[in-house]
C-alpha cells in the first residue's frame, strides 16, 4: 500500500471513530430520555479506482423495536382504562361509605330502623320522635348528597373528555408536521433521527389516552390507527369533535341527545370502550359518563323509591289515602314511579313532621293525615313503620327485581355491590400495571445499555489511537523522504 493510501485509510478511520464517538456521547447521555432511540454508525468500505480507501460514514441508525414499542403503548392504554374505572369506584365508595361508618348509606338506614324503635318504647317523647326525624333528614340528605356526587363525577368525566379530546387533535396535528419535517430531512439527505425521537414521544401521548398501532409509510412517515379500526392518521391527521357541557343531571344522557358523544371527521362513531377509539382513558371516561355513574345512580334511585314507598303504604299509615305522600317524599309532594330518575336527588322528608317547615313530631305517632294529636302512648304508627323497614320487599328497579330485601338490606346491598366491582376494578388495575411495567422493562433493556456503550468507547478509542499512529509513522516517512 503507498504512503498516500496509508494516509487516506488513517484520515478516514479517524473520522469514522470522531463520529462514532459523538454517537456513543449522545446514547449515553440520553439513556433516561422518554422516546430516544439508541444510535449506532453504519460504516461502509471506501474505495478510490477500485482500491481500498479507508472506510466512509453512511449515516446513524436509530435502533427501535416497533413491535416491542406497539406492545407497551397498548399496555399503557390498558392501564389508562383500568385507573380511570378503579378511580370511578374508589370515589364511589367514598360516597356512599363502609358498612360500618354511620353516616354511610347503610349506617343512616340502620339509624332510621333504631330511631323508630326507641321512638316505640316511648311514643309519648318528644326527643324520641325528634330523633326519628333527625334520622330520616340524614338518610334523605345521605341520598340526596350521594346522587349530587354521582353527577359531579359525570360532569369532571364530560371535562376530562373534552381536554383529552383537544390533547388527541392536538398531538394528532403535532406528528402530522413531525412527518413532514422528517419526509424534508430525508430527502436532503440529513439525519432525522431527532425528529423521529420528537415523533415517537408525541405519539406515546396519544397512547394515553386511545390505544394505537403504528405503519410504516414511504419517506420515513408514519400511519396510526386504533385497533377498533379508527384511522387517526395517515397523511392528514383525523380531527376528533366533542362539545362539552357545563352542567349534568340524571335526566341527561348520551341517547337523548343531551349529551356530546364523539365524531371522526364529522361523522359520529361509538363512544366508550368498545367503540372505535375505546381501550384507554377515553373510552373509560365515556363509560364512567354514560355507563357506570348512570347504574351507581340508577341503584340509588332505587333505594330512594324503595324507602318512600314502604312509608307511604296506608297498610303501614292508615291516615293515608292511596296516592298520598308518606315519610318520605319527592320534593315535597307524592312520589311517582313515571318519575323515578333522579328520586334520590329529590327526596325529602315530609315537611308535614317537621316543625321547621309547619309540620308537628306528632304526626310521627299519629299518622301524616292526623288533624289533630291522638293517644300519647300509642305506639302502633311507630312499630308500623320499624316493620315496614325491616320487611322484605322485592324492590321495584335497580336491578334488584327478584329477590326480598329490608331497607338496610338494600342499602347493605348497594354497598356490597359497589365493593365488588372496585375490588374488580382494583385487579383489572394491578394486571394492567403489571403488564405495562413488564413492557416498560422489556423496552429499556433494549435501550441504551451505558455499560456497553463504555466498552465500546473503549474501542472507538483504540481505534483513534492505531490511526493516529499510522499518520504518525506516515509523517516520519515522509519527513524521513525529504531528508534523502
Amino acid at each position: 500500500m503507498s504512503i498516500s493510501g496509508s494516509l487516506s485509510n488513517a484520515l478516514s478511520g479517524l473520522t469514522a471513530a470522531s463520529r462514532a464517538a459523538e454517537v456513543v456521547s449522545s446514547n449515553v447521555a440520553n439513556a433516561l430520555t422518554e422516546g430516544y432511540g439508541r444510535r449506532e454508525l453504519e460504516l461502509a468500505a471506501r474505495s478510490v479506482g477500485g482500491n481500498g480507501a479507508g472506510v466512509r460514514v453512511v449515516g446513524v441508525l436509530r435502533n427501535v423495536d416497533e413491535q416491542l414499542v406497539t406492545e407497551r403503548r397498548l399496555a399503557e392504554s390498558r392501564l389508562g382504562q383500568a385507573s380511570v374505572v378503579a378511580e370511578f369506584h374508589k370515589d364511589m365508595e367514598q360516597i356512599l361509605g363502609l358498612p360500618d361508618d354511620p353516616g354511610s348509606l347503610g349506617g343512616w338506614t340502620t339509624q332510621l330502623e333504631t330511631a323508630l324503635i326507641e321512638a316505640a318504647s316511648r311514643p309519648d317523647s318528644e326527643p324520641r320522635l325528634d330523633t326519628v326525624l333527625r334520622a330520616a333528614q340524614g338518610l334523605s340528605s345521605k341520598l340526596n348528597g350521594a346522587s349530587e356526587r354521582v353527577q359531579e363525577l359525570r360532569l369532571e368525566a364530560d371535562g376530562r373528555i373534552a381536554e383529552q379530546v383537544r390533547r388527541l387533535n392536538e398531538n394528532l396535528s403535532r406528528v402530522a408536521e413531525l412527518n413532514h419535517a422528517i419526509r424534508v430531512q430525508l430527502a436532503a439527505g440529513r439525519d432525522a433521527n431527532a425528529l423521529m425521537d420528537q415523533r415517537q414521544q408525541t405519539i406515546d401521548s396519544i397512547s394515553e389516552i386511545v390505544p394505537l398501532r403504528q405503519v410504516p409509510r414511504g419517506n420515513g412517515q408514519v400511519a396510526l390507527f386504533t385497533p377498533g379500526g379508527a384511522i387517526l392518521l395517515d397523511g392528514t391527521p383525523a380531527r376528533i369533535g366533542f362539545a362539552p357541557v357545563g352542567t349534568i343531571v340524571p335526566q341527561m344522557s348520551l341517547g337523548s341527545g343531551a349529551l356530546s358523544g364523539l365524531t371522526v371527521n364529522g361523522n359520529p362513531v361509538a363512544t366508550g370502550s368498545s367503540g372505535p377509539l375505546g381501550g384507554g382513558s377515553l373510552g373509560a371516561l365515556f363509560d364512567v359518563r354514560d355507563n357506570l355513574a348512570v347504574t351507581a345512580q340508577t341503584r340509588l334511585d332505587a333505594m330512594a323509591r324503595n324507602l318512600i314507598e314502604r312509608l307511604a303504604d296506608p297498610a303501614v299509615d292508615p291516615t293515608l289515602t292511596p296516592g298520598d305522600a308518606g315519610l318520605f317524599t319527592d320534593a315535597g309532594v307524592a312520589f311517582s314511579a313515571a318519575n323515578e330518575t333522579g328520586i334520590s336527588a329529590r327526596i325529602s322528608v315530609n315537611p308535614l313532621v317537621d316543625p321547621a317547615g309547619g309540620g308537628a313530631l306528632w304526626r310521627l305517632r299519629d299518622g301524616l293525615g292526623a288533624t289533630s294529636p291522638g293517644d300519647v302512648g300509642n305506639a302502633t304508627l311507630l312499630s308500623a313503620m320499624g316493620d315496614a323497614l325491616r320487611a322484605p320487599r322485592i324492590p321495584s328497579s335497580g336491578g334488584f327485581i327478584g329477590a326480598a330485601r329490608s331497607a338496610p338490606g338494600l342499602a347493605s346491598d348497594i354497598l356490597s355491590l359497589n365493593h365488588a366491582d372496585l375490588l374488580a376494578a382494583d385487579a383489572d388495575k394491578g394486571f394492567a400495571i403489571a403488564q405495562f411495567d413488564a413492557m416498560k422493562t422489556l423496552e429499556l433493556q433494549d435501550g441504551v445499555d451505558t455499560d456497553r456503550e463504555l466498552q465500546q468507547l473503549l474501542l472507538i478509542e483504540q481505534s483513534y489511537s492505531a490511526n493516529a499512529r499510522i499518520i504518525s509513522t506516515v509523517d516520519d516517512l515522509i519527513q524521513t523522504l525529504l531528508r534523502l
